[in-house]
């Protein structure tokens, strides 16, 4: 009697250590929450008009707000807001013409294309997609525009984000260079 109540004590606490571990191995992170920086570059047809004028384009930096929802292995939703720090500046006949610059909100669909495993806890992935943003012309007037994103993102341990990428607005000919740092929730 005492023998089975043994095993039956070992097993129960086997299964109980087995369980526990199976469930911190397979918790996934289904939030992410990034800061970085995103440096946008004038529009094809002000840069005719400028260059005609022999113009020098400053490229206008902003903060990067990103969040990202991830309900699925491959698929993200990203959400972002671009608040410009800085007007956009031209360079013409060596005088410096400065431009409001506009704020802008996005979301979308996002996929990973493929995983490249570093080390145990460590991977690089490759996301790309189609996202919607909203900006906000010279008059404050809502402007929706098409954008295409995509990203490097290397994870290190369960929760430390990096990325670097880039983002074509198709509706204002705008490329994009974004880069930052977050967490994994």
């Amino acid at each position: 009697m005492r023998n089975l109540f043994l095993l039956l004590a070992c097993i129960f606490i086997s299964q109980n250590i087995k369980a526990q571990a199976q469930d911190s191995i397979s918790q996934k992170r289904k939030f992410e929450l990034s800061f970085g920086s995103n440096y946008l570059f004038i529009p094809d047809s002000k840069l005719i008009d400028y260059r005609e004028e022999e113009a020098l384009i400053v490229p206008t930096s902003s903060i990067l707000l990103f969040g990202e929802l991830r309900p699925d292995h491959r698929m993200r939703v990203p959400f972002f807001f671009n608040l410009p720090i800085e007007t956009k500046q031209f360079l013409v006949n060596n005088q410096l013409i400065s431009e409001r610059a506009s704020p802008a909100l996005g979301a979308g669909l996002q996929f990973r294309l493929f995983k490249i495993g570093i080390e145990e806890k460590s991977k690089v992935e490759f996301e790309i997609g189609p996202l919607v943003s909203l900006l906000f012309d010279k008059d404050s007037n809502p402007r929706v525009s098409p954008l295409l994103a995509g990203r490097f993102r290397l994870q290190q341990n369960d929760h430390f984000v990096m990325f670097i990428g880039t983002s074509f607005n198709l509706g204002i000919n705008v490329f994009g260079l974004f880069f930052g740092t977050g967490v994994l929730f």
